[in-house]
């Protein structure tokens, strides 16, 4: 009789990181005073993760991720997008403002269009598909031809959203992008975006000040410490999706964060 072996299983390496930030540190100098914004940031972001990074006002959430843009320039670490250093802006990072800062002069088509220019290897009427197809996901394919001024916040807000997602970036940047809306709008969006996420699987880093929007988005909640900025904690949040920024597990995920960040900020305190 044969000897029984068991079955060899393979073990496959895991997934690098889409995005890295490695020992990251960040002073500005004014005529005033000298603000050391960041200090030996470290972070890895996996493919198609949602991270929320929060912290008090002044803590460097900002500035981080206009680092990781390439926006801002490190003056120590670095910033590695798909294991490529990034040393400028890029198509596969694409960043969405507080502010949705469309062009008025261009119809909601064609605000949406314009992110396409810059696609490569796109016939014009693959672009206009593109774009009819991100208004659809963001419910706005009855509003193309609509004017910018007579659009809702929130409204204005999904355009941008839309323009962002057209060129199929690796890695979507979210600089605070609901904070000017009221909390109905918001939350009309918390649900948007986590729908979106689910279709798209796009990385996303959220910035956002709103501890109850980061554990209603995040995979993962990054909590700053305040200036200079440093990753003090992270939170795993394991919720089931979508989520209710109104409900009872999601509020006690809040709660134990925001006692950190008030920890966080009686025991150091700005610099």
């Amino acid at each position: 009789m044969g000897v029984a072996t068991a079955p060899i299983q393979l073990r496959l390496a895991p997934a690098p990181p889409k995005l890295v930030v490695d020992r990251v540190s960040k002073e500005f100098v004014t005529k005033r005073r000298d603000v050391h914004a960041l200090d030996d940031v470290s972070l890895e972001v996996a493919d198609g993760e949602f991270i929320c990074i929060v912290g008090p006002s002044g803590c460097g959430k900002s500035t981080l991720l206009d680092i990781m843009a390439g926006l801002t320039k490190p003056d120590a670490g670095k910033i590695l997008s798909k294991g490529e250093r990034v040393k400028g802006p890029g198509r596969d990072r694409l960043v969405m403002f507080q502010e949705p800062a469309l062009f008025p002069w261009l119809d909601v088509f064609g605000n949406v269009m314009f992110g396409l220019k810059l696609t490569p290897n796109l016939s014009q009427a693959e672009r206009k598909e593109r774009a009819q197809h991100f208004l659809h996901m963001v419910g706005l394919e009855a509003f193309a031809r609509a004017n910018v001024h007579e659009l809702s916040g929130g409204m204005k807000q999904r355009v941008a959203l839309a323009r962002s997602l057209a060129p199929d970036p690796d890695i979507l940047l979210m600089d605070e992008p609901f904070a000017a809306l009221d909390a109905i709008t918001r939350e009309q969006l918390y649900d948007d975006i986590q729908r979106i996420w689910q279709d798209t699987r796009k990385t996303i880093v959220f910035v956002t000040h709103n501890v109850r929007e980061a554990v209603c988005l995040g995979d993962r909640v990054i909590l700053m410490s305040p200036r200079p900025g440093r990753i003090r904690k992270e939170f795993t949040i394991a919720l089931p999706r979508p989520r209710d920024i109104n409900g009872i597990e999601l509020a006690r995920h809040a709660s134990e964060i925001a006692r950190a960040l008030k920890e966080t900020v009686v025991l150091e305190g700005p610099q």
